[in-house]
């Protein structure tokens, strides 16, 4: 009885890390289609400067959006695409959850509340609260692998 219990917490943690790793990569793959660039990245930055939601914190990131707006306009959805596809194969899972969070955060701070940001904030809090949500990743389907392939207490090469 004490297996399934055992198994329960990293397979749904599993599911929910794969889940929040699919929105963020159809979040950066939209970002690309619609031809992000420099002038979101202003927008969302001249924006904030004036907006009685935007936190004090928020007032050095404004800057360094504005004086390198061509910069976070490449990076921001290459940032969403890898933070998803890192979650979707399971690698450095806790870690890439934490930068989940925070960059979710960062776009709260702006003022960027689209519909599934909170959706999006809660999964990577779950992932990175359920310490064995990357056992069923990548490192674990080569595991696998490599002992299909050479068989249990054969050395891989």
């Amino acid at each position: 009885m004490n297996a399934v219990p055992a198994v329960t917490a990293p397979l749904l943690g599993s599911a929910v890390r794969v889940a929040v790793g699919v929105l963020w990569v159809l979040e950066g793959l939209e970002k690309y289609r619609a031809g992000f660039g420099a002038a979101d990245i202003l927008l969302v930055a001249d924006g904030t400067a004036s907006n009685p939601r935007t936190p004090w914190w928020f007032a050095p990131v404004r800057a360094t959006m504005q004086a390198l707006p061509d910069t976070f306009g490449l990076t921001i959805p290459a940032l969403e695409v890898l933070l998803g596809l890192a979650l979707i194969a399971g690698v450095l899972t806790r870690l890439v959850a934490l930068g989940s969070t925070a960059t979710l955060a960062l776009y709260w701070g702006s003022d960027q509340l689209i519909a599934q940001y909170p959706v999006m904030m809660l999964l990577g809090a779950a992932v990175f609260a359920v310490p064995d949500s990357g056992r069923y990743g990548a490192a674990w389907i080569i595991a696998r692998f490599r002992l299909q392939m050479h068989g249990p207490g054969t050395p891989a090469r």
